[in-house]
């Protein structure tokens, strides 16, 4: 299913494969060679997001871009099924195994391997044939790649990276943060009451 959403189409090469039940929504480019799988999300909300040549996008994955943090994912990269990634760059030849996740702001060097479950934490920077290990988490730049077991050291990195602050811009110590924040981000999300379907 191809939208419209605030007045861009989407622009699939006609080279690319999408399967019937996928969503791509927005300014979103698709190039050749591409295959996005049944029950992938595709979504520009406000940013662009661009996959390069042969991209494989596995089942139920999703790819959004922000006004703030566009995607970019380069050649011949491979999302993995229930993979997530929101605002992030990745670099040609990238595997993101099952479950990852990748944030916002973050960048994947050429080459790396996200493994299943693992996490590529806000602002992160991973450099070229970097490998975060089944479950682990990433976080910053410099990178530190953490096992799951390190929450502690793993919360210090990301308290600074301050994720309210960047993703929604609210302090993390407002009272009502969670109030704030789902109505500012509630509004933004009105915006798809206007996305008009193409096919």
């Amino acid at each position: 299913m191809r939208f419209q959403h605030l007045g861009a189409q989407p622009r699939i090469h006609p080279d690319a494969v999408v399967a019937a039940t996928a969503v791509i929504s927005g300014d979103v480019r698709i190039g050749a060679g591409c295959r996005i799988l049944h029950g992938a999300v595709i979504t520009a909300e406000g940013g662009a997001l661009t996959l390069g040549e042969s991209v494989i996008v596995m089942e139920n994955a999703l790819i959004r871009a922000t006004s703030t943090n566009p995607v970019h994912v380069g050649d011949h990269v491979l999302i993995g099924p229930m993979a997530s990634v929101s605002g992030a760059v990745i670099e040609e030849e990238v595997f993101l195994a099952t479950g990852t996740r990748v944030f916002n702001g973050a960048r994947i060097g050429a080459r790396s391997e996200v493994r299943i479950n693992a996490v590529v934490h806000l602002r992160t920077t991973l450099p070229p044939e970097s490998v975060v290990p089944i479950g682990w988490v990433a976080v910053g730049d410099p990178v530190r790649i953490l096992s799951p077991d390190r929450h502690e050291e793993i919360w210090a990195a990301q308290r600074e990276l301050d994720f309210p602050g960047y993703v929604f811009g609210l302090d993390r110590e407002t009272p009502d943060l969670m109030v704030q924040l789902t109505e500012r981000y509630g509004r933004s999300l009105a915006r798809h009451a206007d996305d008009r379907r193409l096919d």
